[in-house]
């Protein structure tokens, strides 16, 4: 790893030590935006990417990590939430709550911590790779240790 990290990838990774998390910031040859150009560069299925996708909640942030393999039913997830309306959300309100740039948003690392949901397919996957604050960094972790790092709440997302 570089000596000189991205402020974002430094507060992400001290985030990780402080949450006890084993798995480690990897820095990656090229961007990983997605989920599926995240899992060719791993060599794992896409399923086993975390998306971190952040939604406008009726005006709330929410933070959905999502299995790369599935898409958020935004109205499923208004319910599980008791909101009228999620959508996405655009990338100044990705900025101003997480203070990272969508493609390389990670599940921790936020100005302030920020309601969470997790896919509980991601709980399918031994290894689970989720952004760790810019496009060019990932992190291992588990199922487990993403819900207990942001507090989340396993469910069904589609």
């Amino acid at each position: 790893m570089p000596e000189k990290l991205h402020p974002n990838v430094a507060k992400v990774s001290a985030a990780l030590r402080e949450s006890g998390v084993s798995g480690e910031v990897v820095v990656l040859t090229d961007p990983a935006p997605t989920a599926v150009t995240a899992a060719a560069q791993l060599g794992c299925e896409v399923g086993a990417i975390a998306n971190s996708l952040i939604f406008d909640a009726d005006g709330e942030p929410l933070l959905v990590l999502t299995s790369g393999a599935h898409r958020v039913d935004t109205g499923l997830i208004a319910g599980l939430v008791g909101v009228s309306k999620v959508k996405r959300a655009t990338p100044d309100f990705v900025k101003a709550a997480t203070g990272q740039a969508i493609g390389g948003v990670a599940p921790v690392g936020h100005p302030a911590p920020i309601r969470t949901l997790v896919d509980t397919w991601l709980g399918e996957h031994e290894v689970v790779w989720a952004a760790a604050g810019h496009a060019h960094t990932i992190f291992p972790t588990t199922f487990e240790e993403l819900v207990r790092m942001t507090g989340g709440t396993p469910v069904e997302v589609e």
